[in-house]
């Protein structure tokens, strides 16, 4: 497990405000609390950095951050068709991971303190290219409650080298070695 540098996110803490979860065209939900897995009801994404480390300390689900350009990267486009939107990823999303879109869109304007928040976590996984996913935990820094540190797990991306058809079945492969690393 990778250790980030601290990093001060002062305007993740007054970021409450903003949008919470994003819904995705394929995925339109509302947050539900269940414990029982279902996957015909969409997937819920946070764009709030600290409401889903709220919820994945709630539920102990490391964070799966998903860098995106939503209004422009086809790549990232490619990635939910044949991946997010799939039936086996929608299961395993919901058992293992809280869900955090972080998007950095081109022809529309998102509130200031989310693009902060954003480019502050891409600075900090060192984002060179989207789609980038991380799966990390938050740990807040007890001294201040400014200081963040962001424990990696792993990345990945499109899974490019997949049969064509096999997408999610290469991703959620590689998703879950990451995920059996940190027991």
């Amino acid at each position: 497990m990778k250790k980030i540098v601290l990093i001060a996110l002062t305007f993740v803490t007054s970021f409450s405000f903003c949008q919470s979860k994003k819904q995705h065209p394929k995925n339109i939900s509302k947050e539900t609390q269940t414990n029982k897995v279902d996957e015909n009801t969409p997937l819920v994404w946070f764009t709030d950095l600290m409401k889903a480390d709220s919820i994945s300390k709630k539920t102990n689900k490391p964070i799966f951050g998903f860098f995106t350009g939503s209004d422009w990267c086809g790549w990232c486009h490619k990635l939910q068709n044949d991946v997010f939107a799939k039936t086996a990823f929608i299961k395993w999303a919901k058992e293992k991971v809280v869900l955090l879109e972080l998007d950095f869109p081109r022809k529309k304007q998102l509130p200031t303190e989310l693009q902060q928040q954003n480019s502050a976590l891409a600075q900090a996984f060192q984002v060179q290219g989207y789609p980038t996913i991380w799966m990390f935990t938050v740990i807040k820094d007890s001294s201040s409650t400014k200081n963040i540190q962001l424990n990696s797990l792993g990345s990945l991306g499109y899974p490019s080298n997949a049969e064509p058809g096999k997408e999610e079945v290469a991703f959620l492969e590689t998703a879950t070695k990451i995920l059996s690393k940190t027991k």
